[in-house]
């Protein structure tokens, strides 16, 4: 995978059903490092195209971060505002399998600054359906 391919949305959609199963029972076995990452990144640049700015960076290590959501610009040392996840919980906040809050409350995403919390307008990013 080129090291900043676009987000395509059949390939980002296909890369999102390899993960799936592991997606909705997490004692299927994980996918390999590249499967999850290509998810991940793909997600991620989706977000960036539909949400597109630089007032909010979204992490997800150690695979990818992105800009995203229009405001006022950051350009030099720490964001205001950072949204950081896990690879696992990401794809289910893309999905729609977990809800912002939820995966807030449970301390598996990390929301800091005053306008962190807008991704969730921006999310799912796509439906997987539930199986």
């Amino acid at each position: 995978m080129a090291a900043r391919e676009r987000a395509d949305p059949a390939k980002t959609r296909e890369a999102v059903l390899a993960v799936a199963d592991w997606l909705r029972d997490d004692t299927r076995p994980a996918p390999d490092r590249g499967t999850l990452g290509t998810a991940v990144r793909l997600t991620a640049r989706t977000l960036a195209t539909v949400a597109p700015g630089a007032s909010v960076e979204v992490r997800i290590p150690p695979f990818v971060a992105v800009q995203c959501i229009s405001g006022p610009r950051h350009t030099r040392g720490t964001p205001p505002n950072v949204v950081q996840t896990d690879p696992r919980t990401w794809l289910l906040l893309a999905t729609g399998l977990l809800g912002v809050t939820e995966a807030k409350s449970a301390g598996a995403l990390s929301l800091s600054g005053s306008r962190a919390g807008e991704i969730d307008h921006w999310l799912p990013l796509l439906d997987v359906g539930e199986n």
